[in-house]
C-alpha cells in the first residue's frame, strides 16, 4: 500500500507536492474530455458501440491524467496509464475487425499482437537519442503507421486519416519528450501540450473509425 501511495515528480510544472502544484498540466485534461463528448455526440444512436466504448474510456484518460497531475503518486500513475492501454487495445481490436474485416476470434488474436510488436520495438526506441524519453509510447504512433499502410489500397480514406494521427501523436509525443529538457530555460514545460494535442488526436482516430463504419454501410 505504501508503494502506491509513494509520490513522484517527473514535470517541469511540479515544484512541490501540494494538490495544485501542476495546475496547468492538471486542467488540460479537459482536452480529453471536451474530446470524449463532442466525439459521443458524434457517434451515439449510430450502432457504432465500439466507437461510444472509446469515447468512454477516452474520458476516462482525462480523469486518470486529472487525478496523477494533482496527486502525483504511484496510483495516480497508474490510473493515468491504464485506460490508455485500454484505448489502444480497443482501438486496434475494431481496427482489426472493421478495418480488415476480421471475425471476433481472429480480430481478437491479431490484437494480442501488440504485446509481441511493443517488446521488439521498445528497446530500439530506447536506444535512440530523443525518443528514449517517450520510448514507451512510440510503438503506437508506428503501428497506426504500418496500417495506414497496409490500408492505402483497400480503404484510402481511413488509411490518410490514420497517416494524420500518427502525426498528430508524434507531434505530441515530441512536447512530451523535452518537458524536462526546456525545465532552465521554460518552467511551466510543455507536457500541457502533450494532453491537448492527445486530446485532438484521439478524438480524431475515434472520427476516422466513424467515418469509416459509415462509408462502409454506404
Amino acid at each position: 500500500m505504501e508503494g502506491l501511495l509513494r509520490q513522484v515528480d517527473g514535470y517541469c510544472e511540479r515544484t512541490d507536492f501540494t494538490y495544485w502544484s501542476e495546475p496547468v498540466n492538471a486542467l488540460t485534461n479537459a482536452a480529453f474530455l471536451i474530446a470524449a463528448f463532442l466525439l459521443w455526440r458524434r457517434v451515439r444512436g449510430q450502432g457504432l458501440p465500439f466507437a461510444v466504448g472509446m469515447c468512454v474510456v477516452l474520458a476516462a484518460i482525462g480523469i486518470g491524467s486529472y487525478l496523477f497531475h494533482t496527486h502525483a503518486t504511484i496510483w495516480g500513475a497508474i490510473a493515468d496509464t491504464t485506460p490508455i492501454a485500454l484505448f489502444i487495445l480497443l482501438y486496434i481490436f475494431a481496427a482489426n475487425r472493421d478495418f480488415w474485416n476480421l471475425s471476433w476470434p481472429w480480430a481478437l488474436l491479431a490484437t494480442t499482437g501488440f504485446f509481441p510488436f511493443a517488446a521488439l520495438t521498445l528497446p530500439l526506441f530506447q536506444k535512440l537519442p530523443f525518443f528514449e524519453v517517450s520510448a514507451g509510447y512510440w510503438p503506437v504512433p508506428l503501428l497506426i503507421a504500418l496500417y495506414a499502410i497496409g490500408l492505402r489500397r483497400r480503404a484510402p480514406r481511413t488509411a490518410g486519416g490514420l497517416a494524420f494521427g500518427a502525426g498528430i501523436l508524434c507531434a505530441s509525443l515530441g512536447f512530451r519528450s523535452v518537458d524536462e529538457a526546456l525545465c532552465a530555460s521554460f518552467p511551466l514545460g510543455t507536457h500541457f501540450l502533450w494532453h491537448i494535442l492527445n486530446g485532438i488526436m484521439l478524438g480524431w482516430m475515434i472520427e476516422v473509425y466513424r467515418r469509416h463504419m459509415v462509408e462502409r454501410r454506404a
